[in-house]
C-alpha cells in the first residue's frame, strides 16, 4: 500500500479552508493509503508563539483530525517535536542536499517575513521547508496531500531526494504532490486574491470551525461578492467561485447543480444557502469534538509518537550509514 504523509500547524483554530484544502482530502485517502498525519508544532514556532496557547492549540488540533473523520485506528497521528528525528534528518539535509539557491527560491519566506523585513525573521522561518521535505522523507511518502501555497515546498522535498539519492545511492522516495482541484486553495471571504488564514488581520477573513451560526451568518453576509447580480461560477466572478466552491465542497453539490438552484435569484438567497450549508457541517463536528476528551487525544498521540519513532529511527539509521556515520 502507498504511503501519504501531511500536517496542520497547531498555531491556532483550524478554519474551513484547513478542512477544505487539505483535511477533507486527507479522510478520503486513509482508506486508499498507510497514513500518517502529523500535528507540525516544530512549524509552529518558526514564529513566535504563546507556550501555554501552543500546548492547548497542540490538543484540540488533534481533537479536531478525529472530529473531522480522521480515524486513529486507519491513520497514525502524532506530534511532530514528539519524534526526533524529524529536527535531526533537517540538520543532516541542510548539510548535504539543500543549498542557498533553493532557499531563497521560496517565495513563502519572502510573503511571512515581508511585514518585519527578512533581518528580523527566524532561521527556523527561512529553513521550514527543509523541515517540512525531512518530514515527508523519513516515512517514504508517495503521495503529499497539500494546499497550492505548499506545492513549491513539495517541489523542493523532491528535488533533495533526487540529490542525495545520486550522491548517496537511492535512500529516498520522490514524492508526488495531491490537489484537490476545488479546495486546493480556499480564499479569503473578505479578499479572494489572498487564501483564507488563521494569521489574517481581519476576523471576516475565515470562519474557524468552532464559529457560532450567528457568527457564520455574520461572516457570510460581509463576505465580498462581485459585481452583478447573477449566481454564476466563473473566473471573472473570482469571490463569487470561492464562495461557490465552499458550497460544493461541503454540500457534495457539483458547481453547475448550485448555479441552476439559484437561477433568477440574488447574493442574497445564495448567502442564506451557504450559510445553512456551513452551519449544517459545523454544527455534529462542533458536538463531536467537544465530546472527546484530553486523555483520549494524549493516548492518541502517544500510540502515534511510538509507532512514528519506529518508522523514522529505522530511515535515520539508513541515512546514517549512507552519510558516513558509525552505526
Amino acid at each position: 500500500m502507498k504511503k501519504t504523509f501531511s500536517g496542520v500547524q497547531p498555531s491556532g483554530e483550524l478554519h474551513l479552508g484547513n478542512y477544505l484544502g487539505a483535511i477533507k482530502n486527507w479522510v478520503s485517502m486513509q482508506d486508499e493509503y498507510d497514513a500518517t498525519f502529523c500535528i507540525v508544532d516544530l512549524h509552529a514556532i518558526t514564529v513566535s508563539q504563546n507556550p501555554e496557547e501552543l500546548r492547548r492549540h497542540i490538543l484540540d488540533v488533534t481533537k479536531a483530525y478525529i472530529a473531522l473523520g480522521i480515524d486513529p485506528d486507519k491513520s497514525n497521528i502524532f506530534v511532530q517535536s514528539d519524534v526526533s528525528a524529524h529536527a535531526e534528518l533537517c540538520w543532516l539535509l541542510n548539510c548535504t542536499v539543500a543549498r542557498m539557491g533553493d532557499m531563497e527560491k521560496m517565495t513563502q519566506f519572502k510573503d511571512k517575513s515581508g511585514k518585519d523585513g527578512s533581518e528580523r525573521a527566524s532561521v527556523g522561518l527561512f529553513d521550514y521547508p527543509v523541515l517540512m521535505a525531512a518530514d515527508i522523507l523519513l516515512y517514504d511518502t508517495d503521495v503529499v496531500p497539500v494546499g497550492e501555497d505548499q506545492v513549491q515546498h513539495v517541489e523542493l522535498t523532491r528535488t533533495l531526494a533526487r540529490r542525495f539519492n545520486k550522491i548517496f545511492g537511492d535512500t529516498f522516495i520522490v514524492p508526488d504532490v495531491k490537489l484537490n482541484k476545488e479546495g486546493k486553495r480556499v480564499m479569503g471571504l473578505d479578499d479572494p486574491t489572498k487564501k483564507m488564514s488563521k494569521s489574517a488581520t481581519s476576523e471576516y477573513n475565515y470562519i474557524t470551525l468552532m464559529d457560532s451560526a450567528d457568527i457564520v451568518s455574520k461572516k457570510i453576509r460581509k463576505a465580498v461578492t462581485d459585481s452583478g447580480s447573477e449566481i454564476v461560477y466563473s473566473d471573472d466572478k473570482p469571490a463569487l467561485k470561492n464562495l461557490i466552491n465552499i458550497y460544493s465542497l461541503l454540500s457534495n453539490k457539483s458547481t453547475d447543480d448550485i448555479e441552476n438552484d439559484y437561477v433568477g435569484k440574488g447574493y442574497g438567497d445564495f448567502k442564506d444557502g451557504l450559510t445553512d450549508v456551513i452551519v449544517n457541517f459545523l454544527t455534529p463536528f462542533q458536538e463531536k469534538i467537544n465530546s472527546i476528551s484530553d486523555d483520549k487525544v494524549k493516548e492518541v498521540l502517544n500510540e502515534g509518537a511510538q509507532k512514528a519513532g519506529k518508522q523514522a529511527e529505522q530511515k535515520m539509521q539508513e541515512v546514517k550509514e549512507k552519510i558516513g556515520f558509525v552505526v
